[in-house]
C-alpha cells in the first residue's frame, strides 16, 4: 500500500529488503512439483521442449540460490502473511489475498 496508499510489488526480496515497512506483506509458497508442473504448462503453450523434472531442478537450484545467497538472501518476513497456493485456483489466491488487503485496509482506517 505504500506512500498513497497505491503500491502493489511482487518480487523475492521486496517485504525485507524493498519495503521492509509495508501496511501488508504476502508471502506466496507451493510444494516444489506443483510448481514445477505450473511452470512446465507454462513453457509447453510457448512451445519449449523441456521436462518437468528438468523445470523443478532449475526451481530447486534457484530457491537454493536465492535463500543462500551472501545479499538479501529469500527469506520471509517476520510480519508477512504466507499463503501456500499448492491447491488454490489463480481466483482462489485472489480472493484470499484481496481478503488479507481489505482487512488492512479496515485495521489501517481504525
Amino acid at each position: 500500500m505504500g506512500e498513497g496508499k497505491g503500491v502493489v510489488m511482487d518480487g523475492r526480496d521486496i517485504g525485507t529488503v524493498v519495503f521492509p515497512n509495508a501496511e501488508l506483506k504476502l508471502f506466496l509458497v507451493a510444494d516444489p512439483l506443483i510448481r514445477a508442473n505450473r511452470r512446465h504448462a507454462e513453457m509447453q503453450a510457448k512451445n519449449v521442449d523441456i521436462t518437468v523434472e528438468e523445470v523443478l531442478e532449475s526451481l530447486t537450484k534457484r530457491d537454493y540460490n536465492d535463500t543462500h545467497r551472501a545479499m538479501d538472501p529469500l527469506r520471509k518476513a517476520p510480519d508477512a502473511i504466507e499463503i501456500d497456493n499448492s491447491h488454490l485456483s489463480e481466483t482462489q489466491l485472489l480472493n484470499k489475498a484481496m481478503g488479507y488487503y481489505l482487512d488492512a485496509l479496515e485495521t489501517l482506517a481504525s
